[in-house]
């Protein structure tokens, strides 16, 4: 048996993807030679738990002798070294160049260790591909030829150390060679089993790594598409606030004077119409003022903290519909604090509620629910409408779409909610049923010490 089981078993691919929490930002942003090198720094130490396991167990039953003392010498060096590389992962920036010369010393220790434990006749010498391997995956091409080349060159150096010194010259055998004769054959095929499966596991981890950082990448891509569509936005609502401004108020004022310079026996019909023509420019202005606001005014807004329960009566505040909603809070969600813009959320919230209102039927409950999530508060805003067709649910949240008949919004509500959520460090997301409903959730982070327990 070699003691090299348990540094194949190890690998050098990655056990956990590094952690990507709102906290500290997506693995993307991370350097990628550090992410590399923090996964090598995890299996190292697997593989030292693993060598000091296999070690035990071929003295107590292998029949072989192995040089118990300098194995425990160089699983000590190991030790520090993985220190070092420890506390450079968090300290220092790791390039591709690094990476790769951590994986050459890996084999370096790899061909030590098969020297130890039977040279050239170890079975274990295959786990020279599950370098190779890694390397493809993780390091640029001319790194994995090095590397490949560094383990073709190991695997050389132990049959020249068999030539000159004799095969398994630092082992010595405690039984005849007859009678280890199918125990050899059974660690040739663990060997080859232990390697293979050590090849798919680790390369398919890596894989799956990269492809979620992926995913953060085209994440990271639309949440910048998005704060770039907020700012034209809210450049388009100045610009036109602007613009429009001054004939709005010219037309109002003729209006209300031609309105009320009307001769006695005028019909009815035009005051009527002036009527009309005063209340659309009023429209209109009331458009641009909020275009204005909820796009320009809200990242002007200074952040405050405030618990969840002055959030939920800012947003209920002047809500027509107040007396349908049903509020249901999980203990201690509503002393929960939340830090942001305080008009701009609670506008938002109110926004979520009139869809809801809107879209069920008169006199319908909604529900607002609150809790924690972890380190999040949750607010959702459930209706009992009609729900949304998956076509109209993958649309919602563009800016300027609106299921709603004309005049009753500008289908700017939604856009603006997510990327107000996505500004600080929260999320929001809607599910939707044809004939079940609407529900619409927004999470937002518990700011520090802003958590009560109930």
């Amino acid at each position: 048996m070699s003691v090299s089981t348990a540094q194949m078993a190890a690998g050098r691919g990655p056990e956990t993807a590094p952690p990507t929490t709102s906290s500290r930002g997506p693995a993307s942003q991370l350097d990628h030679g550090n992410v590399n090198l923090s996964w090598l720094v995890s299996l190292h130490w697997l593989a030292i738990a693993g060598q000091v396991v296999v070690i035990a167990a071929a003295v107590a039953w292998s029949g072989v002798a192995l040089p118990v003392r300098t194995l425990a010498g160089l699983v000590v060096a190991e030790v520090a070294v993985n220190l070092g590389l420890s506390a450079w992962t968090r300290r220092g920036r790791v390039t591709d160049r690094g990476v790769a010369a951590v994986m050459l010393a890996d084999v370096l220790f790899l061909t030590a260790l098969l020297d130890l434990t039977g040279g050239v006749a170890n079975p274990f010498t295959t786990l020279y591909l599950v370098y190779v391997a890694l390397a493809t995956v993780l390091l640029p091409s001319r790194w994995a030829w090095a590397l490949a080349a560094a383990s073709m060159a190991g695997l050389g150096i132990l049959y020249l150390s068999e030539q000159f010194l004799g095969g398994a010259h630092h082992v010595t055998l405690q039984r005849r060679l007859s009678d280890l004769a199918v125990e050899y054959g059974r660690t040739v095929w663990v060997g080859f089993a232990v390697a293979s499966a050590s090849i798919v596991f680790f390369v398919r981890r890596i894989s799956d790594a990269l492809a979620e950082r992926e995913r953060e990448l085209e994440e990271a891509r639309i949440r910048g598409a998005r704060r770039e569509r907020l700012a034209s936005l809210a450049t388009l609502a100045a610009g036109a606030a602007h613009e429009l401004a001054t004939p709005l108020s010219t037309i109002a004022v003729v209006a209300k004077e031609m309105q009320r310079n009307l001769p006695q026996n005028t019909p009815s019909e035009v005051s009527t119409d002036l009527q009309i023509v005063r209340d659309q420019v009023a429209r209109c202005r009331g458009i641009l003022d909020r275009m204005s606001a909820h796009a320009g005014e809200t990242a002007g807004e200074p952040l405050s903290e405030f618990t969840a329960r002055a959030w939920i009566d800012a947003a209920l505040d002047n809500f027509k519909a107040r007396e349908r909603v049903g509020l249901e809070a999980a203990p201690g969600a509503l002393d929960a604090s939340v830090r942001g813009p305080p008009r701009a959320l609670a506008d938002t919230l109110r926004g979520l509620l009139k869809n809801a209102a809107q879209a069920s039927e008169v006199g319908a409950p909604i529900t607002l629910r609150v809790e924690l999530a972890g380190e999040r508060l949750r607010t959702t805003v459930s209706d009992r409408g009609r729900g949304m067709s998956e076509e109209v649910l993958s649309r919602v949240g563009e800016p300027f779409y609106t299921t709603k008949v004309p005049g009753e919004g500008m289908g700017l509500g939604l856009f603006l909610t997510r990327a107000l959520a996505e500004q600080l460090g929260g999320d929001f997301r809607i599910t939707s049923r044809p004939g079940l409903g609407t529900e619409a959730t927004m999470e937002l982070p518990v700011s520090a010490g802003g958590r009560r327990d109930s």
